[in-house]
């Protein structure tokens, strides 16, 4: 019997290895890589919203400069990010994105646990996020990590729908 598995990506592995997503922060130079990602990432939004989303015209370069950009590396490859703004009280986990032939392997989860790890390493209660009301994946994604709905409004010309997860000690 073959000990060999596939995962989604279509890869084998043996059957008792496990990936490695290492999660960083974004370095210079690395912002057209993020704008590919979330071009990637966002496409098939766009007859849903009728416009780009937010996160395919945003100034990753900008976000790089600020620290605020961190990436998951999975086989030398970057194939996910999120964008983690400090605000007073809470971290603003604006953006996360994975490109799609990498989704479903848990890259989305570990960003996800990076910005609860950075946001207890700041001492903030909780993370906030939004998402547009037309992703519909993201309405049922986010509360099955942890995520609570909190309102919806229009905002910057979006629907948007506000999350918050609460961090315990």
């Amino acid at each position: 019997m073959d000990n060999r598995h596939r995962v989604k990506s279509g890869r084998t592995w043996p059957a008792y290895a496990c990936q490695v997503i290492i999660a960083r922060p974004a370095r210079e130079g690395e912002a057209e890589t993020l704008r590919r990602i979330a071009a990637a990432a966002y496409q098939h939004y766009v007859p849903r919203i009728g416009r780009a989303p937010a996160p395919m015209t945003a100034d990753y370069t900008a976000a790089v400069h600020r620290g605020q950009a961190w990436v998951a590396v999975e086989d030398g490859e970057v194939t996910g990010f999120v964008i983690l703004v400090t605000e007073p009280g809470y971290l603003l986990l604006e953006n996360v994105a994975v490109l799609p032939a990498a989704q479903g392997r848990g890259i989305g989860a570990r960003l996800l646990a990076l910005a609860e790890e950075h946001a207890r390493s700041l001492r903030l209660p909780e993370i906030r996020l939004y998402t547009n009301e037309a992703m519909t994946e993201n309405l049922t994604y986010y509360p099955r990590h942890g995520y609570t709905e909190t309102h919806r409004m229009q905002q910057d010309g979006f629907q948007r729908v506000f999350f918050r997860k609460r961090l315990g000690a």
